[in-house]
C-alpha cells in the first residue's frame, strides 16, 4: 500500500458469491471515509495518515464517519502482523514482522 496506494482482496462464499474490498489512500481525503457499492466496500484513507503509519510502529488508523440520525460508523484499519510460530498453509510474505518476534522490527 505504502507505494501503490490501493490494497484489495475478496472473500468467496460456497454459494458463489464474492464480497470484494479494498483499502485505498488518496491524498485528497483528510479523514477516513467508508463507502459500500453494488462492487463492494472501499475504505479511503489520507495519504499522509497512510505513509506515516506504513513507516513507524503505529499499528492502526481510526476514524468516525457521520451516519443518518447522529449515528457513526467507526473505521479501524490495522496492520497485519505475523504470526510468532509458524502455520502450516500460511502465506506470511507481505505481513509486517510481529512487534515481539526475534527482531521486532516492522516490514513497511
Amino acid at each position: 500500500m505504502r507505494h501503490e496506494g490501493l490494497v484489495s482482496a475478496c472473500t468467496r462464499f460456497p454459494d458463489g458469491r464474492e464480497f470484494r474490498y479494498e483499502v485505498e489512500s488518496s491524498p485528497a481525503s483528510v479523514t477516513p471515509d467508508a463507502f459500500l457499492s453494488d462492487k463492494g466496500l472501499t475504505v479511503r484513507l489520507p495519504e499522509t495518515s497512510v505513509l506515516a503509519w506504513a513507516t513507524i510502529e503505529q499499528v492502526s488508523i481510526r476514524g468516525e464517519q457521520p451516519l443518518v440520525e447522529g449515528e457513526k460508523l467507526a473505521i479501524l484499519i490495522e496492520k497485519d502482523f505475523a504470526c510468532l510460530a509458524p502455520r502450516e498453509g500460511e502465506d506470511e510474505s507481505d505481513m509486517y514482522l510481529h512487534p515481539q518476534s526475534e527482531s521486532g522490527e516492522g516490514r513497511g
